[in-house]
């Protein structure tokens, strides 16, 4: 155990330091890009994935990707989730995959026809880029369809999962530090109640506090149910604070709203599956995450002079109410429901929506909803999908309810693609966690999926 911890430890520090170095020489942030995947291959070939290698490398990839953009590491927009993907087809290649699976080689299937009708559009009317505009809206179903394949009723140990969280979770500390270095002083920069991008280290606002609202989740997890010494919950319960703090200067509320809601599933499940003992714990953890959750709300309220307090009630700086609630989505979400109603079958095309919005907003602008914007361009396929994505990971929880993490981690899923699509691959990659066969206890050592 003391082992354990001294290496955690030490992992973390690590990370505080590429935080720091990355910061100091942007340049070795591409670096780091590239060697990530190469690491991670090898690592998967030399235990010929005997050890959830490819699950560790992807959870890895997808903590570190908005660190990646935000330094200038990224080699493109979606460099993270095809890396995923080819990480999860050579765990394939290694493990095989169950038969029921293929409900989301069906879905894969499924996102065909908008392509087709795609095609046909913009060859007649658009001058738009169409490799690029399909790369960009489905890179994110693909890469959940493909995790999905292999994560499906793949058995896994809860303490191995909480391993991958924690893996997750490591170069989320490096963009908090990275954020506490691009801007210390958030007095300085907030002005206002719309989302700041200096205190978002440059990147947009809506992807960091996505990755943030998760890193919240990690390790509260860690504070709560793994860290079994005073020293330990000291570390997990600073990690926690700071990373809620930066994440609440984002002034972009959906990451954070998430996180929350993830942790409440969490408490929530523990009370339900408790004894007596166990409830009265819970309710201990309860209280002091409810005077942690003020302590850190009030420092954040003080430092942006209640301006943080104006944002969460939708006001903007001299206290008035906005009209829009959703930062402009709602005119986004009418005309992709008014797309859909024109073209309710084949949809209009994967792309395309971008186009035609133009007509109803004035504008191209992009679908910050993976379900509106499914809805509009896949049409009655694109329904059938969302129909698989919605009702799969429940009938396998009805006899997987060892998984403590399944509602939160679906309400990950649910509540990203509400606000920020599938920009980033976190939303598929925590989805298909969803779907693990999660064990407590290990009652026979198994390598089969089946």
């Amino acid at each position: 155990m003391e082992n354990k911890s001294t290496s955690y430890t030490y992992l973390i520090f690590l990370h505080v330091i590429i935080g720091v170095i990355v910061f100091a020489i942007p340049l070795l942030s591409k670096i780091y890009a590239l060697i990530i995947p190469v690491v991670g291959f090898y690592l998967v070939i030399r235990n010929k994935n005997s050890n959830h290698e490819v699950i560790l490398v992807s959870a890895y990839l997808v903590g570190v990707e908005v660190f990646l953009r935000m330094t200038g590491g990224n080699l493109n927009n979606e460099y993270i989730k095809l890396c995923v993907i080819i990480f999860m087809i050579i765990g394939m290649l290694y493990k095989n995959f169950a038969m029921g699976s293929l409900i989301y080689g069906l879905f894969l299937l499924l996102l065909i026809p908008g392509i087709l009708v795609a095609r046909e559009i913009a060859e007649v009317n658009f001058d738009t880029d169409l490799k690029k505009a399909i790369m960009f809206n489905l890179s994110g179903p693909v890469c959940l369809g493909i995790a999905s394949l292999y994560m499906y009723k793949r058995r896994i140990l809860f303490t191995d999962l909480q391993k991958i969280l924690k893996v997750m979770g490591l170069p989320i500390i490096s963009t908090v530090v990275y954020l506490f270095l691009f801007n210390p002083s958030i007095k300085d920069v907030v002005t206002g109640t719309q989302s700041n991008f200096e205190t978002s280290g440059g990147f947009g606002p809506n992807q960091v506090s996505t990755i943030l609202g998760l890193g919240m989740f990690v390790f509260f997890s860690q504070l709560v149910l793994f860290s079994k010494s005073k020293g330990m919950i000291f570390l997990n319960g600073i990690l926690f604070v700071f990373i809620t703090y930066r994440g609440l200067a984002t002034f972009s509320r959906g990451g954070i709203i998430t996180g929350v809601a993830m942790i409440v599933c969490l408490i929530m499940i523990l009370y339900l599956f408790s004894n007596a003992m166990g409830k009265a714990k819970v309710s201990i953890v309860i209280a002091l995450s409810f005077f942690a959750g003020l302590a850190i709300w009030g420092y954040t309220s003080m430092q942006t002079r209640g301006l943080i307090e104006k944002r969460y009630a939708n006001k903007d700086a001299r206290g008035r109410e906005k009209k829009d609630r959703l930062g402009g989505r709602e005119a986004i979400m009418d005309a992709d429901y008014e797309l859909f109603l024109e073209n309710p079958i084949m949809g209009i095309g994967v792309g395309i929506g971008k186009e035609l919005r133009k007509e109803s907003l004035g504008q191209e602008v992009a679908s910050h909803n993976e379900i509106t914007r499914m809805i509009s361009e896949h049409g009655l396929f694109g329904i059938f999908g969302l129909f698989i994505l919605f009702l799969t990971p429940f009938t396998l929880y009805i006899n997987n309810r060892q998984h403590l993490y399944f509602l939160s981690f679906f309400v990950f899923w649910m509540l990203t693609i509400n606000h920020a699509a599938m920009r980033i691959a976190a939303p598929a990659f925590i989805y298909s966690l969803s779907l693990l066969s999660v064990q407590i206890k290990n009652p026979e050592k198994t390598e089969s999926p089946h």
